[in-house]
């Protein structure tokens, strides 16, 4: 059984169907939401699923260690970014590298970087005029938006279209694949070393 970590902000509509879509088999399990908005809407979605929700405060966020703690606590194999709106911090990401994912609401390298999240990446796809866009799911680096990509999938932008119903097009091509592609990602992972509680380095 390998064990998911989700970091979300908002309404936790993707971290639901993750913890759906794992919730009845036995290749992996969401163990915990780590939040750092203690209003978000995701934590009345996990309660369903008996999946706790933990809030975070920013200072454990930008020194890492507590975070870290956490997550091998958890004996936690993948991070999986859903509607996280926080920047990974480097000391979390070089104590798991290659196993933190996120899911960009565009098709990167395309309307990625600092600020682009939400309806912010619709708006600057329908401004640029594009004919289509789509998701894409990619590792996590200290680059924003910037690591390798694992999956992208397309869908059109039609002439009438606006944020809200790009959104929605959108959302829908994230909730199809993005637990799909999780499961491919975990599938290859090898399984992690016995974490040490006596090691303080982090």
């Amino acid at each position: 059984m390998k064990h998911i970590t989700i970091f979300a902000s908002g309404n936790g509509t993707n971290a639901e169907n993750i913890t759906r879509f794992f919730a009845t088999g036995y290749l992996a399990r969401v163990d915990v939401v780590l939040c750092n908005n203690a209003t978000a809407k995701v934590v009345e979605r996990m309660r369903p699923y008996k999946v706790p929700v933990r809030i975070f405060s920013k200072e454990d966020w930008e020194r890492g260690t507590e975070i870290i703690k956490d997550l091998k606590s958890l004996r936690t194999d993948l991070v999986v970014l859903a509607g996280f709106t926080g920047y990974v911090v480097k000391k979390i990401i070089d104590a798991y590298p290659g196993r933190i994912i996120n899911i960009h609401p565009a098709l990167l390298p395309k309307h990625g970087g600092k600020g682009m999240y939400g309806d912010h990446v619709h708006q600057a796809v329908l401004d640029a005029g594009e004919t289509e866009s789509g998701v894409t799911i990619h590792y996590v680096t200290e680059e924003v938006d910037g690591g390798s990509i694992i999956r992208q999938e397309k869908c059109p932008v039609m002439p009438d279209d606006t944020v809200e119903t790009l959104a929605k097009r959108v959302h829908a091509l994230e909730y199809k694949i993005y637990p799909r592609v999780i499961q491919q990602v975990l599938m290859r992972l090898p399984d992690l070393p016995d974490y040490d509680y006596s090691n303080q380095s982090y």
